[in-house]
């Protein structure tokens, strides 16, 4: 038997203020937020096939790119509508050296954390 991520927890400013976005982002729901600490997921709650997302407060200050990000593939729109809509929820595009013919959007959440838009439609 293996395992499999059931929480992915990230350090932020302002837990409260990054799930809301990352709810918009993902369809997610707040499952909890206690002490500060916020943990969304799908409406379906905690257990199933996606992890969770927790924000944990931190006062360190990010710096430099993430060593592990998020990808996230558009489920009901094709890419370029999908980006349009990350950008309206918060999300703004950011140059970590990749060239204009990926297939990718490097964006980044309201504090600076870089996850990319895939072009591929999940369903």
């Amino acid at each position: 038997m293996a395992c499999r991520i059931s929480e992915l927890v990230i350090d932020c400013r302002d837990p409260r203020t990054l799930a809301a976005f990352w709810c918009e982002v993902l369809g997610f729901s707040v499952l909890d937020d206690d002490d500060g600490v916020v943990e969304i997921g799908p409406p379906e709650g905690f257990g199933g096939l996606q992890p969770t997302l927790i924000f944990s407060p931190s006062t360190e200050p990010k710096t430099g790119k993430l060593r592990l990000h998020i990808d996230v593939n558009a489920t009901d729109r094709d890419q370029d509508a999908e980006l349009q809509r990350l950008l309206a929820v918060g999300a703004r595009p950011v140059d970590i050296g990749q060239s204009d013919q990926v297939s990718w959007h490097v964006l980044a959440d309201p504090e600076g954390n870089e996850f990319c838009l895939l072009r591929a439609r999940l369903t």
